[in-house]
Formats: structure tokens, sequence, C-alpha cells
């Protein structure tokens, strides 16, 4: 599976972003999708995660009530909506995908994105 990031950039704190990942190479509807991101100097950490139909999804506290993922599996992509952005989301976004399974935590991806910078400004 290839996946490619793209949406990142400069934001000021309190503003909004949307990064979009398009997948190829497997049938999108047999994987599960998921951001994930890693501050300078911390470990990489799950965002937000979706189920291959849509209907379960997961979010990191700090994300649940800002973030929202989303899908469109006709258009082979996943989308993570990112509003209130503050300081501490600056990071490098990264898309994961993994073959469906019935429990979404641990979310352990198969395949990763090359990233996308998010820099928030204060």
């Amino acid at each position: 599976v290839q996946l490619v990031e793209s949406g990142g950039g400069l934001v000021q704190a309190g503003g909004s972003l949307r990064l979009s990942c398009a997948a190829s190479g497997r049938t999108f509807s047999d994987l599960d999708m998921a951001w994930f991101r890693q501050a300078p100097g911390k470990e990489r950490e799950l965002v937000a995660a979706i189920s291959w139909d849509g209907t379960n999804t997961y979010y990191e506290p700090s994300a649940k009530e800002r973030f929202t993922i989303s899908r469109a599996n006709a258009k082979n992509s996943v989308y993570l909506q990112m509003n209130n952005l503050k300081p501490e989301d600056t990071a490098v976004y990264y898309c994961a995908a993994r073959a469906f399974m019935l429990i979404m935590i641990p979310f352990e991806p198969n395949n990763w994105g090359q990233g996308t910078q998010v820099t928030v400004s204060s």
C-alpha cells in the first residue's frame, strides 16, 4: 500500500487545517486507516483512527473535541479535519494503514506515508 499525505502547513493558533491521504496498491475498503503524529523529541502517537467502513472511530483524548477523521472509499482517501489548533499540535503527521480488524485499538500499522508537517504558531 502506498500512502501520500497532503494538506500540512503553517497556521496560527485557533486556525484549521485539513489533511488528506491518498492510498493505492490495495482495495481501500479492506483497510483500517489512522493518523499518527510525531513532535520533535517525542515518540510517534496515534491521533485518530477509522474502521474500513467508517462506522467506528477512535480519538486521542486531546484531539477528540477538535479533530475529525473521515474517509471516502470511492476516492481511496482518508482525511483529518483539525480545528482550533494549538501550538502543541505542531508535529509531522503520518497517514497509516492496516488490514481491517474487529478491534480498533491497539492500531499497529502495516504501512506508513512519508508525513506532512503541521506547524501551529502562537
